[in-house]
């Protein structure tokens, strides 16, 4: 029997380094419609240690997101939350299970069972090929292969894998692919900790990559990136088919951006926002763009090894990018999408992510304002409508 009754919500909640982002939706007549929704403007001390370090090296440079299956769906019984949980992830957990609570109660949301993204800067990823082999013995081998990339033991590791419907290769009849995502047994138990003091049910976790897929790609079966511009990070996601494959991240993100206006303007902090609007409604020519190259520059870097690394594998070789969307809270400065579409002979674009979801005509120029910031917990949401 479903956990859900006709028209009931959805919760997707996105805890980042910058704050909470939740999006409540309800499903009616078929279609997605937005409840309610709560930012939580507060910088979180979510993408330290002690789960980063301990994550392979390997997920920075190959991979794909295999959450499809999540976590939670994975294991029948509840996790030990605090088998895993340090003293100061203790304290943590207080401290965001307390902000959690009063978004929850300031947007009146209704849903009491949620779906949770991980950071993929702690999550090991990748695609593997092997030769076709019967179903039932498929977790062992990947158990056996994913246990050689990892930097801590895999019975620490909490791991979830999809085979890929149709062979990267082509060759269906020898070999399959397999995305295969491990993340740390204690990262879970911290996230399922929160919300259970929140008086949520965390029903699922999953990675970044598939909510964005959800609520910036949809049904486009073309080679699409999606860059996402965090406080503290931007990933890389190349997305084919339908299906995230790959993802990058580098250190760098709206955070860098506003330290490059402080040192080169000489202007306090509490007028970065201002001057970011004011430089926005500019023509290019009337700002000197060394004041944001740097930042932009790094980007750009990484998009052209991406889609090099990407083409350069046997069976993308035919592959095309149509795309690349942007998306995060620093995706709105207008000049980081101007100085990447120079670059790319393709389409660049900040992405909508409330274009799939039914929204009050009177809200639509504040969620325009907020969207690329929301995306994540809008595809969050999205996940169990879309089933």
């Amino acid at each position: 029997m479903s956990l859900f009754k006709k028209n009931d919500s959805y919760l997707g909640v996105d805890i980042g380094a910058h704050g909470i982002k939740l999006v409540e939706l309800k499903k009616q007549k078929g279609r997605p419609q937005l409840w309610t929704y709560a930012i939580v403007d507060q910088p979180l001390n979510i993408h330290v240690e002690p789960f980063s370090a301990r994550v392979s090296a390997h997920q920075e440079t190959n991979g794909a997101d295999a959450f499809g299956d999540s976590l939670s769906k994975q294991k029948k019984k509840k996790p030990e939350t605090h088998e895993w949980l340090t003293p100061e992830n203790k304290k943590e957990v207080t401290y965001f299970s307390s902000l959690l609570s009063a978004a929850l109660k300031k947007s009146r949301v209704q849903s009491r069972v949620a779906t949770a993204s991980l950071p993929v800067s702690h999550i090991f990823h990748t695609v593997f090929t092997f030769p076709l082999v019967p179903e039932k013995e498929l977790p062992a081998i990947v158990h056996s292969e994913v246990k050689k990339f990892l930097s801590r033991p895999v019975e620490e590791m909490q791991i979830a894998f999809q085979k890929i419907k149709q062979s990267l290769s082509g060759d269906q009849e020898k070999y399959m692919h397999v995305l295969v995502t491990a993340a740390p047994k204690e990262l879970v138990a911290f996230y399922t900790a929160i919300f259970q003091r929140a008086g949520l049910h965390l029903q699922d976790l999953e990675t970044e990559a598939f909510a964005l897929e959800r609520s910036l790609v949809g049904q486009d079966p073309a080679t699409v990136m999606v860059v996402d511009i965090g406080a503290e990070r931007t990933n890389f996601f190349i997305i084919d088919n339908g299906l995230p494959l790959t993802h990058r991240s580098i250190q760098i993100g709206g955070s860098s951006l506003d330290a490059l206006f402080i040192e080169r303007l000489h202007v306090d902090s509490a007028y970065i926002d201002q001057i970011k609007k004011d430089i926005g409604r500019l023509p290019p020519a009337a700002f000197d763009p060394l004041l944001y190259t740097d930042m932009v520059d790094s980007i750009v870097k990484e998009i052209e090894y991406g889609f090099d690394v990407f083409l350069h594998q046997t069976w993308n070789k035919e592959k095309r990018p149509e795309k690349i969307i942007l998306t995060g809270g620093a995706a709105v400065f207008p000049v980081i999408a101007n100085q990447i579409r120079d670059h790319f002979p393709m389409k660049v674009f900040v992405g909508d992510p409330w274009a799939r979801i039914v929204c009050q005509q009177s809200l639509k120029p504040i969620l325009n304002i907020i969207g690329p910031r929301m995306s994540v917990s809008i595809g969050l949401a999205l996940r169990n409508i879309l089933l």
